[in-house]
């Protein structure tokens, strides 16, 4: 044995070698909680380490580190878990051997560690429980190590700044430290940590406690960090609990429920559903679903969209919200730092220093070339649902505006397509939902000049006209509606003679400034499938190979087909999988009656979620699945992820053939299929127009029937065909 092992068995105080705490961590073993605009990500354990971990408030990290040890040594953790409604971390831990002041030993796994947070109002709360199961009291060398670094969103992320603002050296007080900043942006950022019991010893970057807990007995230590200092109590913990509690619990009872026969698989939807809950915020303008924790928790044009159109037939009050908010800051002039041209609809906003600094242009961002046709296809989408005449009386001008953009970009090219090219430097370059830099190539891996026109864009501009020449139809202004109807079918033309490539009977990727293909089999073609577009025989070869082995990997449909060049299953764009990617090819073959097929796919990222712990994940990796095996992480995905979770509501509509008319005020079923291994799914308190109903769909034999159950309000027409 070394003198080094030796060493360390008789003295556990002596340090380990460090671990490498930049590495990247899988998703799945790491822990979420938000509320508002602060959030909290840390590790199993309960331990915030660097990397991408830490507290957040309003895009800046307000703790980096927050580590507990106990007898100078990480405990041994026996599990971590959410509570089901997503407000409570817990982490169980036990101790290993050490050697208290005292001298005696305390032997390994005879104090159990309970550590309990939440998020509350720009708060994180923490109870910590020390219960002792020896025969004799134990005395306990626990230690916290914290810190604050106050790094902007984009520093996490890995943005180098040439200078940043004036951190102070942290106060210590009897029972709390407090981390101040002045940011260049000339705003003071604070940090304060407190704790119930007043620490044997406090230094700016550590607290030590000696906890002395007798034999059957327990110890709790409370703790706060927030903005300011207050005194942690118990009272305090309690209460705020249910505060949260209380407030989640209203959250997720907005708009209809899903119950199903298989427990499983209402697990799932439970976890899915306080997901979407979590990431919504209630903004001035109503509840918005954020995009994703850590990196994109904050208002996202695109991902808000997405989120909002695959809860739609649940919960239109999702749509409301995000279509007010995103008209509230439509943009009404031209800046090329922001991307922004009048009528465009933001793609991102932050709060952060870099931001309001105009280091980065993400303060308000509008360079994002699909957003604004995916904003009017949902309002579109929304009129339907709901027949709301006043809501899309108020949207109207907004609409319009949207509208022009769109006619205006597509005047640049005799086809009328909505292409990007960024506008500063300092923007995306890839602007569509596949936004990394190498998201978007020809067949031989070069990447295309700009402007570049992506399919499935020229898919949403389709839809945008149609819905908008639909909302002037029912308006009366008959020259609009045949205006845009003409505009649809000009670009539905532009697409069908321009992308579709005849010797793969498929649609390319893109098409570049040049005119010519990116002559690749990506997923993006999906996208046309749900909007409508293609003939019904060019939409059978899609949905063959979208199904087939290089396309579909056993978990899901993979962004590109394994045997282009550029394919890489690892990658971010380039061959991973995106659950409400696959949510919305599963739509599109939905739309053309490949019911088999949705269920397929549904079962697929059902059993990915099963092995994800109930949790698809933003992305995951495209390898192909085998007996045994589990879909493999990435390791930098957020989880959750609005469109991520949300996906599971829009494949289940898929499957069960559901469209509610909101003018006729009426439900049409239309082929229903039931997910694998489920007997019966009953929705509850369906919306619609003034009404709720109950709505059932039961498997008899081979055939699945649909049928109204209990009437909570009004009488609503169910319109059933097989």
């Amino acid at each position: 044995m070394s003198i080094e092992v030796e060493e360390r068995k008789l003295n556990p105080a002596v340090a380990l070698p460090a671990l490498d705490e930049s590495a990247p961590r899988e998703p799945h073993r790491q822990f979420a909680l938000k509320h508002e605009d602060c959030f909290v990500v840390a590790d199993s354990y309960g331990d915030i380490r660097g990397s991408g971990d830490g507290l957040f408030r309003d895009d800046t990290r307000v703790l980096s580190r927050f580590r507990l040890f106990i007898g100078g040594r990480m405990p041994s953790l026996l599990g971590a878990s959410l509570s089901q409604d997503n407000i409570l971390f817990t982490a169980n831990l036990t101790n290993l051997a050490t050697i208290g002041p005292d001298g005696r030993e305390t032997l390994p796994g005879v104090v159990h560690i309970e550590r309990t947070r939440f998020i509350w109002h720009d708060r994180m709360y923490e109870r910590v429980t020390f219960t002792n199961y020896s025969a004799r009291e134990v005395l306990l060398p626990v230690r916290f190590d914290f810190d604050a670094d106050f790094r902007d969103m984009f520093e996490v992320r890995g943005t180098t700044r040439s200078r940043r603002g004036r951190a102070h050296d942290a106060l210590v007080g009897e029972s709390g430290v407090t981390f101040c900043y002045e940011g260049l942006d000339n705003v003071a950022r604070q940090s304060v940590i407190a704790f119930s019991i007043r620490p044997d010893q406090i230094h700016p970057h550590h607290a030590e406690f000696l906890i002395l807990v007798g034999r059957h007995d327990r110890k709790v230590l409370y703790l706060e960090v927030g903005q300011n200092e207050e005194i942690p109590s118990s009272d305090r913990f309690r209460a705020s609990a249910a505060r949260a509690r209380f407030a989640m619990r209203s959250k997720r009872r907005q708009g209809a429920t899903v119950f199903s026969s298989g427990r499983v698989f209402n697990d799932w939807l439970t976890r899915t559903r306080a997901d979407i809950a979590l990431l919504t915020t209630d903004l001035e303008t109503g509840p918005y679903p954020y995009a994703g924790i850590p990196w994109f928790s904050t208002a996202f044009g695109r991902d808000g969209v997405i989120s909002a159109l695959q809860m739609l037939w649940l919960n239109p009050e999702l749509a409301r919200g995000v279509l007010a908010f995103l008209a509230r800051y439509q943009s009404t002039e031209t800046s090329v730092f922001d991307d922004a041209e009048p009528g465009k609809i933001m793609h991102e906003t932050r709060k952060g220093e870099m931001a309001v600094l105009r280091e980065l242009p993400f303060g308000r961002y509008y360079g994002g070339v699909d957003t604004t046709p995916l904003y009017v296809y949902l309002a579109c989408s929304y009129a339907d649902r709901t027949g709301d005449d006043e809501f899309v009386e108020r949207m109207w001008d907004s609409l319009c505006a949207a509208i022009g953009w769109m006619e205006e970009v597509g005047a640049r090219n005799s086809d009328g397509f909505v292409t990007y090219n960024r506008a500063a430097d300092t923007g995306l370059f890839n602007q569509g939902w596949k936004d990394s830099a190498d998201a978007i190539f020809h067949a031989d891996g070069k990447i295309p000049r700009g402007p570049i026109a992506l399919v499935e864009v020229q898919g949403y501009v389709f839809a945008a006209y149609q819905g908008m020449a639909a909302l002037a139809d029912k308006r009366g202004e008959a020259a609009k509606a045949a205006h845009w109807s003409a505009m649809a079918e000009k670009i539905r033309s532009a697409v069908e003679a321009r992308f579709w490539m005849p010797d793969r009977n498929f649609y390319a990727l893109a098409i570049d400034g040049e005119g010519r293909q990116c002559a690749v089999r990506a997923s993006n073609a999906g996208h046309l499938l749900y909007v409508g577009l293609p003939s019904a025989e060019r939409a059978k070869s899609i949905a063959e190979q979208l199904l087939s082995g290089h396309l579909h990997s056993g978990w899901g449909v993979r962004t590109l087909a394994d045997d282009e060049i550029p394919f890489n299953p690892m990658s971010y764009h380039n061959g991973s999988i995106w659950p409400h990617d696959t949510a919305i090819c599963a739509a599109g073959l939905a739309r053309y009656q490949e019911r088999t097929s949705v269920v397929k796919l549904m079962s697929s990222m059902f059993e990915a979620a099963v092995r994800f712990n109930m949790r698809l994940p933003e992305l995951f990796c495209g390898f192909t699945r085998a007996i045994g095996d589990a879909p493999i992480a990435y390791p930098v995905a957020c989880l959750p992820q609005a469109w991520s979770a949300g996906s599971a509501f829009m494949m289940l509509q898929a499957c069960l053939g559901i469209r509610i008319d909101g003018w006729k005020r009426e439900i049409n079923v239309e082929r229903p299929r039931l997910p694998i291994g489920i007997d019966n799914i009953v929705i509850r308190h369906l919306a619609v127009g003034e009404a709720k109903v109950d709505l059932n769909f039961q498997r008899v034999g081979d055939r699945v029937v649909c049928y109204l159950g209990e009437r909570h309000e009004g009488v609503v027409p169910l319109v059933v065909r097989s």
